[in-house]
């Protein structure tokens, strides 16, 4: 079962309210924080959003419980399947345990550990497929088909991105109430069902906002996009250490709103990433994942000039493998940022 929107569809004002007294009682409010050093070095002032400490370790928890705390009873019956490399996976998990429903997540071969265990540890049932050889939204539609599961997508999906939308908004209340307006907002992108919704959240309080997604180079699909003003698809040659953010083109409901609402795209390269996550390490105590971090990184490599500016910045995520994280970390940095 999937959600048929109409073609100009977009979250509104009423529906981003609606969803942020939804899902309320099941996540963080989680802080706004700075750090004076990143001001220094950006010549600007600069609000931290870390989403990694939202329960399941991401934003992407507010997306999948707008999404599921609207099936009914049948439906609930009958589950939820999605296809992740990790965090939606993640938050489909928990929610599907919150409300006693079952899910099934398909994940790729090379997903992060911690992020397959996580899933599997929450309850739900994790089918691997091989991305070189099959379609995991052929595989969910078999599901779906067999078993009478709800679909739930990681970022094409009304419900979806309307609960992203709850972010934004959060950020653009949370620095009304500091008495500060917004003149930049950056947001990690990857099929851009965070960053449509989250521009549209930020911009019904403060419309004037700039907002930016921002990708890993090679996968800036929707930067590739917004310039041309219409979809196009990123090269995806190589690999990236943003596992969360390799999606090379924009979603068909995300790529319009983001043309209605985004100034720009940028993408960052692994070795800006790196220096992102020692930052945070480092600097905010925080432990953010690669795909997590590349707002900050393109700040920090100066991507977008923002000086004398108030800006925000997510950080969308913290599940990232030990080991992977444990060199991140003790890599020595070339800039000495």
């Amino acid at each position: 079962m999937t959600v048929q929107p109409p073609n100009d569809f977009e979250p509104t004002a009423e529906s981003i309210q609606a969803a942020r007294d939804r899902i309320a009682k099941y996540v963080v409010h989680t802080p706004i924080l700075e750090s004076q050093k990143l001001n220094r070095l950006v010549g600007a002032r600069v609000l931290i959003k870390p989403e990694n400490l939202q329960r399941s370790g991401s934003f992407k928890l507010r997306g999948a419980l707008n999404r599921a705390l609207q099936l009914n009873a049948a439906q609930r019956d009958c589950g939820i399947v999605t296809w992740s490399s990790g965090n939606h996976g993640l938050a489909i998990s928990f929610v599907a345990k919150e409300l006693g429903t079952r899910a099934t997540v398909l994940m790729p071969y090379d997903a992060p550990k911690t992020k397959v265990e996580g899933v599997r540890q929450t309850g739900a049932t994790v089918r691997l497929y091989d991305k070189t050889k099959e379609n995991r939204e052929e595989i969910g539609a078999q599901i779906a088909t067999e078993s009478g599961a709800v679909i739930v997508p990681p970022y094409d999906d009304p419900y979806v991105i309307t609960g992203q939308a709850t972010l934004g908004a959060e950020i653009a209340h949370q620095a009304a109430d500091m008495g500060v307006s917004l003149d930049v907002v950056l947001f990690s992108c990857s099929g851009g069902g965070l960053v449509s919704g989250a521009a549209c959240g930020v911009h019904t309080l403060m419309p004037r906002a700039a907002i930016y997604s921002v990708e890993a180079a090679g996968f800036d699909g929707m930067a590739l996009s917004l310039a041309a003003g219409e979809p196009r698809k990123a090269p995806a040659h190589g690999t990236s250490i943003c596992d969360a953010l390799l999606v090379p083109a924009p979603g068909k409901l995300t790529f319009p709103i983001c043309r209605n609402h985004l100034a720009g795209g940028l993408s960052v390269v692994d070795d800006e990433v790196k220096e992102a996550i020692r930052f945070a390490y480092r600097e905010l105590k925080l432990v953010v994942e690669p795909g997590g971090a590349v707002a900050l990184a393109a700040l920090l490599a100066g991507k977008i000039d923002i000086a004398g500016k108030t800006a925000a910045i997510l950080i969308s995520g913290g599940n990232v493998d030990a080991e992977k994280y444990a060199a991140y970390i003790t890599t020595v940095p070339a800039s000495g940022i």
